[in-house]
């Protein structure tokens, strides 16, 4: 809201893992108005009881809500690129695996290239290179650290 004045029209891609952060931007997004572009891979999606409600959401509000397993899809046309680790607390046992299964997701300036001309790209952090390149996470359309700051002040 505060890089684009508003939130209301917004389409943000998720990539990534159908985790926490993303159930919680899942159950918000359409009542302030965002589309929402998730990609996921098979097995990694969010809860089946949270896609409801988002789907839901989305027809009340008249926003768009978009499940696939692929990025560049997701990314078509998004103002705002989001990512979160794909290795949380608790699943380090699982890391082989992930890696694996995320091969592909990395967010890239190539991922931007689908993007919308005014596009962003947003972290939550800690942020590993796997998730995203060090050109996107450098570039000056990286809000990561106005979004690290904003955090301090809730």
């Amino acid at each position: 809201q505060e890089h684009y004045g508003g939130l209301k029209g917004l389409a943000i891609a998720w990539i990534g893992d159908g985790n926490n952060v993303l159930q919680s931007l899942m159950t918000s997004a359409a009542k302030l108005g965002m589309h929402l572009r998730i990609a996921t891979p098979r097995g990694f999606e969010p809860d089946l009881r949270i896609t409801k409600i988002t789907e839901q959401n989305s027809k009340e509000y008249g926003t768009k809500l978009l499940l696939t397993t692929d990025p560049l899809e997701a990314a078509d046309s998004a103002n705002v690129l989001v990512t979160d680790t794909w290795i949380s607390m608790g699943q380090e046992e699982e890391k082989k695996e992930r890696l694996k299964a995320f091969q592909g997701y990395q967010i890239t300036m190539q991922t931007a290239k689908s993007a919308a001309s005014n596009w962003t790209f947003l972290h939550c952090l800690p942020r590993k290179p796997e998730e995203v390149d060090d050109e996107v996470f450098y570039s000056p359309r990286s809000l990561v650290f106005q979004e690290a700051e904003n955090r301090k002040w809730t």
